[in-house]
């Protein structure tokens, strides 16, 4: 399967997002919680390089492969904490809009707010929604995992 899109977006685009990647990073949330997050979403969307470049920069981010091959069933194991279980769950409810779910039920945010800030929230959601901007786009043009990045 080819790429529908050979050529990469425009500056403004590529600038425009990198600003949001900034305000994620910013805002204190650890970057070894974005990439698990970044990881989830993309696994929920199907997104074949996102998955993949998600596993690489979490592996960067010193990520072990027990935990990388369990958040898939995060909640099924003892490798994940408090704080990362509250963020998968917001993870799964904020992008499961379309299988019946409940969505952000009040339990799920009341349990991700008793571990972050409201900084670290707006930006663990912003996240979420950037991870399915990216994980729509590469869905679309077709782009491939280890291809891309």
């Amino acid at each position: 399967m080819e790429p529908r899109l050979k050529t990469r977006s425009d500056p403004d685009v590529t600038g425009a997002v990198q600003q949001l990647f900034k305000v994620v990073h910013a805002a204190g949330v650890d970057p070894l919680l974005l990439e698990l997050v970044h990881l989830r979403a993309s696994q929920i969307n199907g997104c074949a390089p996102c998955t993949y470049a998600g596993v690489q920069a979490a592996k960067r981010q010193g990520e072990t492969d027990d935990r990388l091959h369990s958040v898939v069933t995060w909640r099924e194991t003892p490798f994940f904490t408090e704080p990362e279980r509250a963020a998968l769950a917001l993870t799964e409810a904020a992008t499961r809009i379309q299988d019946g779910q409940p969505g952000v039920t009040d339990e799920i945010w009341a349990a991700a707010a008793g571990h972050f800030d409201e900084q670290q929230l707006s930006a663990i959601v912003l996240h979420i929604a950037l991870t399915g901007f990216f994980n729509r786009i590469n869905r679309a043009i077709r782009e491939q995992a280890g291809k891309t990045w």
